[in-house]
């Protein structure tokens, strides 16, 4: 095993949410580190874990009511050996340094197991778009912009949407970004297809995670046909899985939002799956509307203080956590163990602790970490920065069928990282070794920068 890098636990040892990401790595990486000295010798598990570069800056706007507010932005550029920076911007009150650090690091790997030339980065803010006018959203992104654009571009780091950066977000981001540079470049994905968008962009983590949780199914002779699944959250990509578990015969039962989840015992079918979309992105509702519309279902306000979340004490054979970091703990696992679950596949980033994690692995489940699972959204802007660079759009069909492609490529890269370091069917160490290999072999090519 690999100690994980003193200068990371003295340094920041208050930012627990990326010292959870990194000693996840570095628990798998312990065999290739001693399989190849150079690593150590080269300083490779210190220099990775430490970002190239952290912006920080304020953001000042002025609200409806003419009153100037403050916020404070950030973007975390923490490697850039394979490709520029590539990752999303958050915009959420919880945003601080160390979240986005996991994220950022998170990306170097996932963006790695793409085998797309893109490095790793994150970034944000903790202004909270919930609740605010149009207005007040565009005055915010123009303000964030105007410092940002300093710091990005098309080669050198590429921003996307996250928690809170939706379509409307992108669009006044790229807008301010195009007037300050006066010109029109990918220099944002996820931007509409109108100009410069990808069709299969917004649904492309959805669409990715589900089609590495049927390649994982696959390994075991089985389908997603007729398979009960838990989906959290009700965002973008909440609402791709569930469209594509749909799609595949699947039959999802829950969503959730920060308020709470809702229970459908009947299904959520592609018509109620219309509804949410309606409600989540066009009304920005709350989940707890759903039984407005379909009175049969159950709404379930969220409990902080519990030591479980009640959404996953429903029945079922496969989980999708697509909600928020660390919402699946110790309890929750053996909750959703108990109720014979065969599959958890993470939709959003690290959605499961550790000792989740651990439990999943050591129960036999089969476990895809969100770096592995969830890099459909990377890939697809990595496909729209192509398209964006030829000036051309593809069909959505053909995106798709490229975005499967690379998904059943991820998925066999880490069966056989996990295989080649004895570990077979470990997918966790799979994806963590195969990202790690890439990353580090091109650190070493590129010598002590």
């Amino acid at each position: 095993m690999t100690e994980m890098p003193q200068s990371t636990q003295v340094r920041d040892p208050h930012e627990n949410e990326f010292i959870q990401a990194v000693s996840d790595v570095m628990t798998s990486v312990g065999p290739v580190m001693d399989k190849t000295p150079e690593y150590r010798r080269h300083g490779i598990t210190e220099r990775i874990v430490e970002p190239e570069r952290i912006i920080t800056f304020r953001v000042p706007w002025m609200d409806d009511m003419d009153r100037v507010r403050v916020n404070r932005g950030f973007r975390v550029e923490m490697n850039s050996a394979i490709g520029p920076y590539k990752g999303g911007l958050r915009f959420h009150p919880s945003v601080n340094q160390s979240i986005l650090k996991f994220l950022a690091f998170e990306h170097v790997l996932k963006n790695a197991l793409t085998t797309l030339p893109l490095g790793g980065g994150a970034g944000g803010t903790d202004f909270e778009p919930k609740g605010k006018s149009d207005g007040e959203v565009m005055r915010f992104c123009q303000s964030f912009m105007a410092e940002l654009f300093r710091h990005i571009g098309a080669d050198t780091d590429v921003p996307e949407g996250d928690i809170g950066v939706g379509s409307r977000e992108i669009g006044y981001l790229f807008g301010m970004y195009r007037k300050l540079r006066n010109r029109f470049t990918g220099v944002l994905t996820g931007k509409g297809l109108g100009w410069g968008g990808s069709l299969i962009r917004p649904e492309a983590a959805g669409f990715g995670c589900v089609y590495f949780s049927a390649q994982m199914l696959d390994t075991r002779k089985d389908t997603l046909e007729r398979k009960t699944c838990l989906v959290s959250g009700s965002g973008n990509v909440a609402q791709a899985t569930t469209r594509k578990l749909i799609e595949m015969g699947a039959k999802v039962v829950t969503l959730s939002d920060s308020s709470g989840h809702i229970y459908d015992e009947q299904g959520i079918d592609a018509d109620k799956l219309a509804f949410v979309k309606r409600l989540k992105n066009i009304r920005r509702g709350r989940i707890s509307e759903y039984i407005d519309q379909y009175a049969h279902a159950v709404y379930t306000p969220a409990a902080p203080d519990q030591a479980t979340n009640p959404l996953w004490r429903h029945r079922a054979q496969c989980v999708f956590p697509c909600a928020t970091q660390n919402e699946i703990n110790k309890q929750d696992a053996y909750l959703l163990i108990n109720n014979n679950v065969k599959l958890v596949c993470e939709g959003a980033s690290m959605p499961c602790t550790a000792n989740a994690q651990d439990i999943f692995i050591d129960k036999k489940i089969l476990y895809a970490p969100s770096k592995a699972a969830n890099a459909g959204g990377v890939a697809v802007s990595g496909l729209e920065l192509t398209q964006n660079s030829i000036r051309l759009s593809w069909l959505g069909e053909e995106v798709d069928n490229r975005l499967k492609i690379i998904m059943k490529g991820i998925h066999d890269t880490c069966l056989a990282a996990a295989d080649a370091y004895g570990r077979p069917g470990n997918y966790l160490m799979g994806a963590n070794i195969a990202g790690f290999i890439k990353v580090a072999d091109a650190m070493l090519d590129q010598g002590l920068v």
